[in-house]
C-alpha cells in the first residue's frame, strides 16, 4: 500500500467513526472507524519510511588491458537506487 491508500483508510475511518449515525446490532461503527484510522496511520508511517529510506548505490568496477596499446583500463559504473 502506498501513501494514497493510507490516507484513504484514514478518511474512510473518520467518516465511519464520526459521520455515520447508523445503529447496527452487535457492531460498534465508532470502534471500526478508529481501527481503520489507526491502520491508515501505521501504513502511512511505513510508506514514508520505505519511501524516504536510505538510497542504494551499486558500483561496478571492470579492469582490463587494451590490446592495442597494452595499457590497463579501469572502468567504473555507478548507479544510485532511483528508478
Amino acid at each position: 500500500m502506498r501513501i494514497g491508500s493510507s490516507i484513504a483508510l484514514i478518511v474512510i475511518g473518520a467518516i465511519v467513526a464520526f459521520a455515520l449515525d447508523i445503529q447496527l446490532a452487535g457492531v460498534d461503527l465508532r470502534l471500526i472507524g478508529y481501527i481503520l484510522m489507526a491502520a491508515g496511520v501505521v501504513l502511512l508511517i511505513i510508506s514514508l519510511a520505505v519511501g524516504f529510506g536510505g538510497r542504494r548505490t551499486t558500483t561496478t568496477t571492470r579492469s582490463g588491458i587494451d590490446p592495442a596499446s597494452g595499457e590497463q583500463i579501469t572502468r567504473q559504473d555507478r548507479r544510485d537506487g532511483t528508478y
